[in-house]
């Protein structure tokens, strides 16, 4: 008997070992397991083309009755859902006359005819735009051009930012309809009572039936690295890759998600929404955020799984304190970007919630998931995902903005535990689609000859460091771009705004970090014209009506002459590094306080945000 065990023990030791050096592996195990799932079903879909419409369908046949989106005091079961949206197609059909292969873009915010309209397209055939319902003028009308669409189909409530580039529009032949019952502005059609009068009849999947996974089913917008928002083509294949997100999280049939980031993003709308139907859940779809308001709508519809940014756990950790906080069903948040500190804030305020962060782009071809949880880290590498995609983190020169190569002309990875620009190699298995009608910006996110001649990567943009255990932390976003209330900021597009103001003669954005706050906040650099004043309320005026409120400079800086490197490329780094203070900037600095314009920045305001007593 005692050599029974003894032999036993020592079978046992080398996995006591390696268990012991990676404490991790049974989790790395069912990661691994869970993603060679997900790669058994996408390899059925390759070879039988299924997409997300076909999961939404198969749940309609599985189970018609259960509720699918509730939304403020009404609920719409998969059957309910399945209808309405057959309504729209019908009505697309016959007054649009949209067929596979068309585009139209979408103009709305979240309400559940987002997702009827989304579901009629795809049951044509066509490729959805969803546009991001606070942009306006020359934004609106530059994304509405990125994919070709042949009608505008707009919410009610945003009658208003339409009729501003209807001229346009109709110059383009454009035809453009609003969701209401009723319009009377030339040019503007109503399509609400044209839902309401067709058929809810199942249309023939054949108007469909060319579609493969390569096809284009979506266009969402991203910012990037450079001025006017892209159309990043989302396939069918990458629709699935990113719904396939919450069954790697856990997330059972029978959960019951809180959807309130908007559906014109990927982490509303691919993440949220069409993970919810891969999964077959109940989806609560709010229109906005409100913090006072959450967690009383997690206990009132039974939410178990929330999606966040990291801006919205900071917000929530900063409602003041109650007593039930912990009175809830919640057991898994799923996002990306929540800071080491208030991460830790909060499971001790609101209980022990797994929170999956994650890491990706719209138009990425690598992602990450922490799913052991390890607090502060966007994600964890894992033996299976390095078998089929290959990435690397390189050497990256952030003053000349490019990747440092040897002396054979390439890329230098870095050791482990050191910084580096993360790069996803090109591939089948990683795919990169693109931007629509825009192949310069496509090209610029190629790197090419990066470890051998020939080969094709992916830039991310993103600068990124492993630990010795594995575990994989985002340290900064390159470029002309930064991220501020969860939305990237392109800061050309906001200098081009600035530029038109008539005393401001240069412009230079860029992102600077604040005390308590995820992201950097927009600050801009201002060489005026001469013999001109700054005049705080006409900038106010002109960036509160061609720019979304994250995408406001809070701050501004009046220099005689705007730093320029050796190949006359703005200094934005060191702008970046000297932020905001008054008693450190001897130059004019200036505060955009709400409702009242551009006011001098004094000690006392920088105190207070510093302080976290004044809010941005």
């Amino acid at each position: 008997m005692f050599s029974y065990i003894l032999y036993t023990a020592l079978a046992l030791l080398p996995l006591l070992l390696y268990y012991w050096r990676n404490p991790y592996i049974l989790k790395d195990i069912n990661y691994a397991i869970a993603a060679i799932k997900v790669g058994i079903r996408l390899n059925k879909s390759r070879k039988n083309f299924g997409s997300i419409l076909d999961d939404f369908l198969d749940a309609v046949k599985k189970q018609p009755h259960k509720k699918f989106i509730v939304f403020e005091d009404t609920s719409y079961t998969y059957s309910q859902a399945d209808r309405e949206s057959n309504k729209v197609a019908r009505a697309l059909s016959a007054h649009v006359q949209l067929k596979q292969g068309d585009t139209a873009a979408l103009f709305l915010g979240n309400e559940p005819l987002f997702v009827w309209m989304w579901l009629g397209l795809a049951k044509l055939g066509c490729t959805a735009s969803l546009l991001n319902c606070n942009i306006r003028s020359k934004s609106l009308l530059h994304c509405f051009s990125c994919c070709d669409a042949k009608v505008l189909i707009a919410g009610a409530d945003l009658q208003g930012a339409v009729e501003e580039v209807l001229p346009t529009l109709k110059q383009q032949g454009i035809r453009v309809f609003i969701l209401s019952n009723k319009c009377d502005v030339e040019g503007i059609e109503s399509f609400s009572d044209k839902i309401q009068q067709a058929s809810d009849e199942p249309v023939s999947p054949q108007l469909r039936a060319n579609l493969t996974l390569k096809s284009p089913a979506l266009y969402i917008y991203t910012s990037g690295t450079t001025g006017l928002p892209k159309a990043a083509v989302v396939t069918h294949e990458r629709m699935l890759m990113a719904c396939y997100l919450q069954s790697m999280a856990s997330v059972h049939s029978d959960d019951v998600i809180y959807i309130y980031l908007p559906l014109y993003h990927s982490a509303g709308f691919l993440m949220g929404l069409c993970g919810a139907i891969e999964r077959g859940i109940t989806v609560v779809l709010r229109r906005k955020f409100s913090a006072s308001n959450f967690w009383s709508d997690c206990r009132k519809y039974n939410v178990t799984v929330i999606q966040y940014i990291g801006e919205i756990m900071r917000y929530l950790c900063n409602i003041p304190k109650k007593d039930n906080e912990k009175d809830h069903k919640v057991r898994v948040a799923l996002g990306n970007g929540i800071r080491t500190d208030t991460w830790a804030d909060f499971l001790e305020r609101f209980g022990d919630i797994h929170i999956c962060e994650c890491y990706g782009a719209t138009e990425g071809n690598i992602g990450f998931v922490n799913y052991v949880g390890k607090v502060g880290a966007i994600g964890r590498e894992n033996f299976f995902q390095k078998r089929f995609v290959s990435y690397a983190l390189i050497r990256y020169d952030t003053e000349k903005e490019e990747p440092v190569r040897d002396s054979k002309g390439f890329c230098i990875k870095v050791p482990t535990g050191e910084t580096g620009l993360l790069v996803g190699k090109i591939s089948k298995a990683a795919p990169f689609s693109g931007y629509a009608k825009n192949e310069q910006q496509t090209e610029k996110k190629k790197l090419k000859n990066v470890f051998e001649t020939g080969d094709l990567y992916f830039n991310s943009g993103d600068l990124l460091r492993i630990d010795d255990e594995g575990f994989i932390y985002f340290q900064d976003r390159i470029g002309d771009t930064f991220r501020w209330k969860g939305e990237n900021v392109a800061t050309t597009e906001v200098s081009d705004h600035l530029l038109t103001v008539d005393f401001i003669e240069e412009a230079n954005v860029y992102g600077v970090k604040v005390p308590g706050h995820e992201g950097r906040i927009g600050m801009a650099a201002l060489k005026l014209k001469e013999n001109m004043d700054f005049d705080g309320k006409t900038a106010y005026q002109h960036v509160k009506s061609y720019l979304p409120s994250y995408a406001r400079p809070r701050f501004i800086r009046i220099q005689d002459d705007l730093v320029v490197t050796g190949t006359f490329k703005q200094m934005k780094v060191k702008l970046a590094e000297e932020g905001f203070n008054p008693s450190v900037i001897k130059d004019p600095l200036y505060f955009l306080e709400d409702n009242k314009g551009y006011v001098p920045m004094t000690q006392e305001t920088f105190n207070s945000i510093s302080e976290g007593t004044l809010r941005l």
